[in-house]
């Protein structure tokens, strides 16, 4: 088989020998429902350095949804994983959304933010949730950044909130984005503690459980989770974002479990769609099996600063040949250095996620000749 050679942070060169491709299972899940946030592919050509507007390959961007879908997985679209807020523009983002939609290849979540040019947050919440009701795609109401600033106090989420709500005509997701991915996010709700701004946020759902279909937690907090959603209303889904804990969430206890809506879904799509149909026939000790490497991998490309895995995700669609170039919009390529993608390649192909491993050996070491 073949071999690559991995840098180490003493700058020394180890030898790993890649694994046989393997086979993966294709096809829908029934006992879960599952979201995969999806990533952007950057048009190599298109400018896409920092600051620059987001200019995409749409070919290869929208034939990854494609093959999420035919994973089982909806796709959620325009989220954190696809860059917004780090490069990818509203104006880019809701292209993406319309053109998705236009697709009809499975369920479709779509995020509604305030990162355009609108004075107040609440306006801004209103003009993108219509753009994406119009799309056709279930809105995801993201944590706004521009309502972090503003708040002073529970309040004034509850406000911006509600009008929302009382104004949406269909379920929506609720996102409660934690520090790790976003620090500008820091006292969301109304508090720095935890516990209180989990207050504050289960009254808003408590006021509003027909109009929420779920929420979706990225805390990376297993305990918390748990307590969550034990606490909602019924019929109110967790939509688990924890990409430390995924698993023992999704698997759930005697009490209940959680769905899922993560980013490392799109990285690990193949294993873990296998084993989520293993979780439908009943076969746990399968389940875990597919998905214990995977956690090593994901806890690796969440790593602090846990907002640039967006670069591990991209890097493992360029090894599988998903995609003709490791590039990112805002140039995000950047943020992770060469001994933290050897480490990922190894990782992966540990798990199994190398579809090609000679394509993957001759990518990493055109990679590796630049980068060292």
């Amino acid at each position: 088989m073949t071999s690559v050679l991995l840098p180490g942070r003493d700058g020394a060169f180890r030898k790993h020998r890649l694994s046989a491709p393997r086979a993966w299972e294709t096809g829908a899940f029934e006992s879960r429902v599952a979201f995969a946030a999806a990533h952007v592919v950057a048009d190599p050509f298109g400018g896409n350095g920092t600051g620059a507007p987001a200019v995409l390959d749409w070919d290869a961007t929208l034939a990854y949804r494609v093959r999420l879908w035919e994973h089982g997985f909806g796709v959620a679209e325009a989220m954190d994983t696809a860059q917004r807020g780090m490069g990818l523009d509203w104006d880019t983002a809701l292209e993406l959304i319309r053109r998705s939609a236009a697709i009809g290849g499975g369920r479709l979540s779509a995020g509604v933010g305030t990162d355009h040019d609108t004075a107040d947050p609440l306006t801004a919440y209103r003009e993108q949730l219509a753009a994406v009701v119009e799309a056709g795609a279930q809105p995801i109401l993201m944590c706004s950044r521009k309502l972090a600033a503003a708040a002073r106090g529970p309040e004034d989420y509850q406000k911006v909130y509600g009008a929302l709500l009382e104004e949406v005509d269909q379920p929506v997701i609720l996102h409660w984005l934690g520090t790790a991915f976003d620090p500008a996010l820091e006292g969301y709700w109304g508090s720095s503690d935890v516990a209180v701004a989990t207050g504050h946020f289960l009254d808003l759902i408590k006021a509003y459980p027909d109009k929420v279909d779920g929420v979706k937690v990225s805390l990376l907090d297993a305990a918390h989770e748990v307590e969550l959603r034990r606490a909602l209303p019924p019929g109110v889904r967790c939509y688990t974002g924890d990409d430390f804990n995924y698993p023992e969430l999704i698997a759930g206890d005697s009490v209940g479990y959680s769905d899922a809506l993560l980013g490392i879904f799109d990285a690990i799509a193949p294993a873990a769609s296998t084993a989520l149909r293993a979780l439908d026939a009943g076969d746990p000790a399968r389940y875990d099996e597919v998905l214990a490497p995977t956690v090593t991998l994901s806890r690796h490309l969440f790593g602090a600063p846990t907002y640039y895995y967006k670069t591990g995700v991209v890097f493992l669609a360029w090894l599988g040949g998903f995609q003709d170039t490791f590039g990112m919009v805002g140039g995000l390529q950047s943020a992770r250095d060469v001994v933290h993608l050897g480490e990922a390649l190894r990782l992966a192909d540990l798990a199994g996620l190398l579809p090609d491993p000679d394509l993957a050996a001759a990518r990493w070491g055109r990679l590796l000749d630049v980068l060292t």
